[in-house]
């Protein structure tokens, strides 16, 4: 009996179409703040917005024909939307600083994650323990200082650069004549160092100044740094009429030279005191320049009154990141784009200042949007105010500022042409068949090693006509004999390439050094079947004279001398140096651990050779140091508790 055939199964409805889909989901959206994410068909995060109405925002990119515009070029690769509803605009600031850091899209401005600005610290003074605590902690010392701030001390900043921060204590030096010497040196003492013979201290180590005068000075000095110049120029002119008139010249006369460097600071700085406002103590003034696909911040800054010095950024996806419609709901609603100047400063204030202070007070080259003024002042806790049309003293500072960005971009557009430059002579020089010259990835490797001890090799990389530090990797290298470089670079290259697929090699794999170091790397690709072509070895030409290098190849053909003053050889040179500089730095520091087991317990200030013994021996090792509590490095003989907790500081 024949049976009868299976009713077909019902067709799916078709899914609908992306835009479709699209259009519903941005339908549906509440008309809150929120952080939005554009996808592509293979889930990439093209850009991250936020907004103050995400419906009326969002549908702004879809509702009208952005032609073949950057942000046109973006919407037509939309496949994807994903939102995040927030309480209020400073929640949604950040959340998208937090995702435009960690995903780093295309059409987004993006900065380098670098804060890490130096300051100035004077430490705290434990008068109230006078008669029992170490002498040194009754007298307060100036340090440079780096990395998380702590509320035990006061610190001053931030600065640019350390150059700044050095030069403001050698300054406080000459004015306030503040210690600057370590606790153990302060401590051990037994008459004044060269700073109390040149008048940069006044001794307080061999009992030249009694703690309240020292302490007087100290309070002089923070005044100083935090702006309040006329009350301290004022507070030593009654001193020095004091002692004038007690007939005391010779301490008059001191404290006359000391209001005479402060005055001389001051005309060096070009402010007068009299004419600056409070608002004026604590600035950022920010300048920005945009040429040729490139642009700088120029961020200077004024830190108690007094101009501590610039510092130049230069972000990324400049030319993407600036043709997306303003935040401002209004503006996004009519698709208005910004100026790409005001895009790579709203873009910079909004990654650079969340989770750094920032002043009160913003000095900006051109106008930024109120109502993100608004939410860093509710993210960060402070009224921030921002001023572009400025007057005087901050008009001064602005120019200063815009000359800045305008010499660090044209500094920053002639280096990279110039090292597109060598790039492309590179490539024209080995015959590279390389289409985009951008995508050219070169590996170099080098080693390093003290007569056979801490052997360590490097690996760099130059990508994009520049060197990538963020993907430089270092190899212990372990089961040699001591100085063998060949059989160093043998096993370096093996652990680095063994894994790799085809597709992930580089184009060229540079090896420092001549015949015998590419016979090895040649038997490494030979064993894992890689192409030959990729090796290059750096020899060193007649009496190791720089210039004079030649290129040794694994594939058998004839050496190649660049020529001195070739634009190749400079970027083969270049490459190598950094290899070289790379594996060097890593070598001594292994060198330092595998010595003395200890070395960062060495950069710790009041712990000597006979704490740190005590230390590695109870504890095993720096690792059983640094697992430790705080409790327990003060059971240690000679840890007091307060060393413990700055133990425990500097290993955490």
């Amino acid at each position: 009996m024949n049976e009868a055939p299976a009713a077909p199964a019902e067709p799916k409805p078709p899914d609908p179409e992306p835009r479709e889909r699209l259009l519903a989901e941005v339908a549906a959206l509440p008309a809150l703040p929120g952080v939005y994410r554009w996808l592509d068909a293979q889930g990439v995060v093209l850009y991250v917005g936020k907004a103050r109405n995400l419906k009326r925002r969002v549908s702004s990119y879809l509702h009208k024909d952005h032609g073949g515009t950057r942000i046109g070029q973006m919407v037509s690769r939309i496949v994807g939307l994903e939102t995040t509803v927030v309480r209020s605009e400073a929640e949604a600031l950040l959340l998208e600083n937090n995702l435009i850091k960690t995903l780093a899209p295309r059409f987004n401005i993006l900065f380098r994650d670098d804060k890490s600005y130096p300051y100035l610290k004077i430490t705290a003074s434990r008068t109230a323990e006078a008669a029992g605590a170490p002498s040194a902690q009754r007298y307060p010392r100036m340090a440079y200082f780096r990395g998380a701030v702590d509320r035990k001390h006061r610190y001053f900043g931030p600065y640019p650069n350390a150059w700044a921060v050095k030069q403001t204590i050698q300054l406080m030096q000459k004015v306030f004549r503040l210690r600057t010497c370590e606790d153990t040196v302060f401590n051990h003492r037994s008459r004044p160092c060269l700073l109390y013979q040149i008048q940069r201290c006044t001794g307080p180590c061999v009992g030249l100044i009694s703690a309240p005068d020292y302490a007087r000075d100290v309070r002089d000095a923070e005044r100083f740094l935090l702006g309040e110049t006329q009350a301290v120029i004022d507070d030593l002119q009654a001193q020095m009429m004091t002692w004038a008139e007690a007939l005391e010249f010779e301490k008059a006369a001191e404290l006359r030279d000391r209001i005479g460097s402060l005055a001389s600071v001051l005309h060096q700085q070009s402010v007068e005191a009299s004419s600056l406002s409070s608002l004026d103590k604590d600035v950022d003034v920010l300048a920005v320049k945009v040429a040729g696909g490139r642009a700088c911040v120029n961020l200077a800054m004024v830190r108690g009154s007094r101009h501590l010095g610039d510092r130049a950024y230069f972000p990324s996806h400049v030319d993407e990141g600036a043709a997306m419609p303003a935040e401002e709901a209004d503006a996004a609603a009519q698709g208005s784009p910004r100026s790409p100047e005001q895009a790579v400063l709203e873009a910079f204030i909004v990654q650079h200042y969340i989770g750094q202070p920032v002043p009160p007070q913003l000095v900006t080259s051109h106008a930024v949007d109120g109502g993100l003024l608004d939410a860093l002042s509710e993210a960060s806790g402070v009224r921030v105010r921002a001023q572009h049309h400025p007057r005087e003293q901050r008009r001064i500072w602005l120019e200063m500022a815009a000359k800045g960005a305008e010499l660090a971009l044209a500094r920053l557009l002639a280096e990279e042409g110039s090292q597109q430059q060598r790039t492309r002579a590179l490539a024209e020089a080995l015959e590279l068949d390389i289409a985009d010259l951008a995508q050219l990835r070169i590996e170099c490797f080098d080693i390093s090693h003290t007569a056979g001890e801490a052997t360590q090799a490097s690996c760099v990389v130059y990508e994009g006509h520049q060197m990538r530090s963020a993907q430089y990797r270092r190899f212990n290298i372990e089961g040699i004999t001591g100085g063998d470089d060949c059989a160093a670079m043998r096993q370096v290259l093996m652990r680095r390439y063994a894994r790799l697929t085809t597709a992930r090699l580089p184009d060229l794999v540079l090896v420092d050094g001549g015949r015998s170091q590419v016979a090895v790397a040649r038997e490494v690709f030979e064993e894992l079947g890689l192409d030959l072509a990729l090796i290059v070895g750096v020899e060193k030409g007649e009496g190791r004279k720089v210039g004079l290098e030649e290129l040794v190849f694994a594939d058998g053909r004839e050496k190649v001398h660049l020529g001195h003053g070739s634009a190749a050889l400079m970027l083969v040179a270049q490459i190598r140096d950094e290899a070289h500089r790379f594996a060097i730095t890593g070598m001594r520091a292994r060198r330092a651990s595998v010595r003395t087991g200890g070395s960062k317990l060495e950069d710790i200030p009041g712990v000597g050779p006979r704490k740190r013994a005590r230390l590695l021996q109870r504890f095993g090792g720096l690792r059983g140091v640094a697992s430790a509590g705080v409790d327990d490095l003060a059971s240690v003989d000679g840890i007091s508790k307060d060393l413990a907790e700055e133990i425990y500081r500097a290993l955490h």
